[in-house]
């Protein structure tokens, strides 16, 4: 888990002015200088930077097809989610911004004689496949992942499965071609099992031509043998074609993205390589999750309420730590994780009732909008869903049956604007405030397309105390300032045009085109309390 971003070229900060009692923070230069170490941030072409994935937890997602049904599952959810569900729901999901989905794995999970219900939910979850090579019937047919993957594309959309290639049921069949993993079953052993695998990877590109692979537990394979997979599905990709939104004949996206869940030392060396060698080229960023929640919530642990100057350790520590050709991905939530809105309850920072519970979704956003590399956001996340009653930690003892366990909470039933979340069940319908928010999303991820330094930019750190954090991302003459308010009163910024490089042609807001002039060589504008603006110079 690592970002786009850099750590490294940063100098020593310039003294943290002290705010006067009006509230006013003047900035006269920055703090660190531009750094443009990491693959994203040194503004690649690598169609992967700019992603913006939406996560599906298919069996908790909507259900779209009574015949293809779980009804178990870990989490509150219905559990009947599949994919003609997910084919309902793509309108929606191309309105949020984003341009790509994940689902996590579809393939089929054979019980075993006399497994107890923890096996049957973990079936329900995809994570200890059977076959590989055949879709669960209890998510759908071959022909609606065709089906989805096809409207994906023509909308779009990206679409990545979900490969666990280190483990797996003990009762797995043998590829097409007669090919079976090897060793244990959780870990398997390489490079015994790479053929299988191989072929697995390859196979749903050419068959479905799917865009690539979200990738389980990636630390269970070895980082040479990642290096040989990642080869293999770029060979694949680049044998099949499909049409895209616009008309044009395009090649799947190859991209491979791994979970390794620990800090960024680790993930260096057991999911991107040596630079010599490299293996998986992009990761999930854990480490910089974890600053981010922190700052403006708490994480799981209760750990939070931090400073604003902790996101300053996003770059200095946490990407300072990863190679140069890392490609890492952000996100705020996953199926593993609390949902930032419950984690703010846990926190005791904010109900869903306070506007403090909104705006604190929307500048984890506004961060997330200005970080290079790939971003990806957890299903719900972008209308501040939550799950009622819950914020306190459950008990170890009690908490999986009841689905509130710290480890799958998030997996709740999804709420789709104008869709059934069941068959025959109610239309959903977004209240004001989850409108509202979602269309904030959509709104900073469009910026994201129309602004590359923000999915492609160098960044140069420009200031932090407790609750301002100013960046600057530039892009070529595409430069935008974030900066951030996480107090709970209004900041008046004073920032010196010394502070971004002599330039004082003006900045302009990228979310209402308000325009700030330089008087004196000095930018004076305000920041909202719990907010952020981007500003274009």
């Amino acid at each position: 888990m690592a970002a786009c971003g850099g750590g490294g070229g940063e100098t020593s900060p310039t003294p943290t002015p002290t705010p006067t009692p009006d509230g006013t923070v003047t900035i006269s230069a920055a703090a660190g200088t531009a750094d443009s170490r990491l693959a994203c941030f040194k503004g690649t072409a690598n169609a992967a930077c700019g992603l913006r994935t939406y996560q599906i937890m298919v069996e908790s997602f909507v259900d779209g097809d009574a015949s293809a049904d779980y009804n178990v599952g870990y989490g509150t959810s219905h559990h009947k989610g599949d994919l003609k569900g997910i084919i309902s729901a793509l309108d929606y999901i191309k309105s949020t911004g984003v341009n790509a989905i994940w689902l996590t794995p579809v393939f089929e999970s054979i019980p075993k004689s006399g497994q107890d219900k923890w096996a049957d939910r973990l079936d329900a979850t995809g994570y200890f496949a059977s076959n590989y090579f055949k879709i669960d019937p209890k998510f759908g047919t071959l022909d609606d992942a065709r089906a989805l993957v096809d409207e994906a594309h023509k909308r779009g959309l990206y679409v990545f499965f979900d490969g666990v290639f280190g483990h797996h049921k003990d009762n797995v069949l043998a590829s097409p071609t007669g090919k079976s993993p090897t060793g244990g079953t959780n870990p398997v052993s390489y490079p015994g099992s790479y053929d299988f695998y191989a072929e697995v990877a390859t196979y749903w590109i050419k068959e479905l031509k799917i865009d690539g692979w979200r990738l389980d537990q990636a630390y269970q394979v070895p980082v040479d043998q990642w290096t040989k997979l990642r080869a293999a599905v770029e060979q694949a990709s680049a044998s099949v074609t499909y049409t895209n939104a616009s008309g044009a004949s395009v090649n799947p996206l190859g991209y491979m993205v791994g979970e390794i869940w620990d800090g960024e030392s680790t993930i260096a060396s057991k999911g991107y390589g040596p630079a010599n060698a490299p293996a998986l080229l992009s990761n999930f960023d854990f480490p910089s999750r974890y600053r981010l929640v922190q700052t403006l919530a708490v994480e799981e642990s209760g750990t939070g309420k931090k400073p604003a100057s902790t996101l300053k350790e996003v770059f200095s520590t946490v990407q300072a730590g990863y190679p140069n050709h890392a490609i890492p991905n952000l996100m705020l939530t996953n199926h593993d994780l609390v949902r930032f809105g419950d984690l703010l309850q846990r926190g005791g920072i904010a109900q869903p009732s306070d506007d403090a519970y909104w705006n604190r979704h929307k500048l984890a956003f506004a961060f997330m909008a200005a970080y290079s590399g790939p971003i990806t956001l957890y299903y719900g996340d972008e209308i501040g869903q939550e799950v009622p009653g819950f914020s306190t930690q459950q008990s170890p003892t009690t908490c999986a049956d009841a689905g509130l366990c710290d480890d799958h909470v998030s997996r709740s039933s999804a709420l789709i604007d104008g869709v059934a979340t069941t068959v025959g069940g109610a239309v959903g319908a977004l209240n004001a405030r989850q409108s509202n928010l979602k269309n904030y999303v959509a709104t900073l991820w469009a910026l994201r397309d129309t602004n590359p330094a923000l999915a492609y930019g160098s960044r140069t750190h420009v200031f932090a105390n407790s609750t301002v954090y100013v960046d600057r991302k530039d892009a070529g003459s595409n430069r935008v300032l974030l900066v951030m308010n996480t107090g709970t009163s209004e900041a008046s910024i004073k920032l010196d045009k010394a502070a971004i490089g002599g330039i004082d042609s003006g900045l302009t807001d990228l979310e209402d085109a308000s325009a700030v002039s330089a008087t004196d060589g000095v930018y004076s504008f305000k920041v909202p309390a719990l907010s952020a603006r981007l500003l274009k110079f």
